[in-house]
């Protein structure tokens, strides 16, 4: 297939740089939330298109805020004196044939669902008003999207992609998801969902920086709080060894003043009850990441339509394809970056330019291996919709 550049590349892999700096957002942060909103209304959209009318239609759900509320907090409880405030925004089609579907419910129900499950501790009812402006789409790109054959790119848009993942990466991915686990709140429910996890690497140290929202009503004293915090601490150095031999410094709410009795206690588990507000596009990126060292796009892929909306389907495409060249080369190069490029009204099988970068690369057919798989995975594209609505990438969290 034409457009596919693959080369050496020239640049420094994150790993090898003096200084790495990587960020993650975790499920209670308020902007992964309202990311987490919008996909998953995106998701429950595209199965209600294809039980009603036989395949996915035209909606771009990327846009949403959270607005947060306010809170009275003490040891052993609290209140919530104003409501959090969610205003879902984008565009989604709600008739055809004159066949309607109430598109504004939909995503007000789904997003009550999302919230119920991931942030138990939030009373649906009483702690959050949820409002929805979602409107149909433009003529022009409803158009686009209903054209027979391969989907046309509905943006001139770019995804990115890398492989392998840095010790300071899987630090970032790992510990987020093992203090969010079911498993780790069974035995610590004093732990609350909004954990934003901060790693920098200096030579072969890493600092890893928590914030962990803690949940009031488990902790009766300061003297409680300390003592639960330093827990965790514990649990993480034994964790960390999972993903690195380098010497590694942990540090947890690092603002806390026992003198002062001011620590991050919450009456929900996030921040957004009162401490901080959301929107799309603000938190992670399509792996889950934030990677300031690394090739990135602003692109926000959480809401968007995965049929021919190239800057989500792309940039879940490019992680991929990273993937799937470093297990093909079985770790015989140091580093892979993807880059995809469309433009708007051409097949999404047809970028306007694949770029494939690796460093060191030690066969001397990489290129041939890299295009094949390049080309393989732009045949199959289209698989990428399903995939997407059944949650199998992250695409934010």
């Amino acid at each position: 297939m034409k457009n596919i550049v693959v080369s050496e590349g020239n640049y420094t892999p994150p790993g090898k740089l003096d200084v790495e700096v990587v960020e993650r957002k975790g499920l209670g942060h308020p902007d992964t939330l309202i990311d987490g909103i919008m996909e998953f209304i995106s998701r429950k959209l595209s199965h209600i298109y294809l039980d009603e009318f036989g395949k996915i239609m035209h909606h771009n759900v990327d846009k949403g805020v959270i607005v947060g509320g306010k809170t009275f907090v003490e040891f052993g409880g609290g209140k919530m004196e104003k409501p959090i405030y969610i205003l879902l925004v984008g565009r989604a089609t709600d008739e055809v044939n004159g066949k309607r579907i109430d598109v504004n419910r939909i995503a007000i129900e789904t997003a009550k669902e999302y919230l119920k499950n991931n942030i138990p501790h939030l009373n649906i009812e009483e702690h959050v008003e949820i409002n929805s402006k979602i409107r149909p789409g433009s003529k022009d790109l409803v158009d686009l999207f209903l054209r027979e054959g391969v989907p046309e790119a509905n943006d001139t848009s770019f995804g990115v992609g890398y492989a392998p993942y840095t010790d300071a990466e899987n630090l970032a991915l790992n510990i987020e998801k093992f203090l969010n686990s079911k498993e780790y709140k069974k035995t610590h429910p004093y732990v609350g969902e909004d954990i934003k996890v901060m790693v920098s690497r200096n030579g072969e140290k890493i600092n890893i920086t928590i914030a962990l929202a803690f949940i009031s009503k488990y902790i009766n004293s300061v003297d409680d709080y300390f003592k639960f915090k330093e827990t965790v601490e514990k649990d993480v150095k034994k964790e960390v060894k999972k993903y690195t031999n380098m010497e590694v410094n942990i540090d947890i709410n690092t603002a806390d003043s026992y003198e002062r009795n001011s620590v991050y206690i919450t009456l929900t588990g996030t921040s957004a009850e009162a401490g901080d507000d959301g929107s799309v596009g603000r938190g992670n990126r399509s792996n889950g990441l934030i990677t300031p060292f690394r090739l990135m796009t602003l692109e926000a892929a959480a809401g968007k339509n995965p049929v021919n909306h190239v800057g989500k389907i792309y940039s879940v495409l490019s992680f991929k394809i990273a993937d799937l060249i470093y297990r093909e080369l079985e770790g015989d190069v140091e580093d892979i970056s993807v880059t995809l490029l469309s433009q708007i009204g051409k097949p999404i099988n047809e970028p306007k330019v694949a770029f494939v970068e690796l460093v060191k690369p030690g066969k001397e057919d990489y290129k041939n291996k890299a295009k094949y798989i390049v080309e393989k995975e732009l045949e199959n594209i289209e698989s990428i919709t399903y995939e997407i609505i059944e949650g199998k990438y992250p695409i934010y969290y």
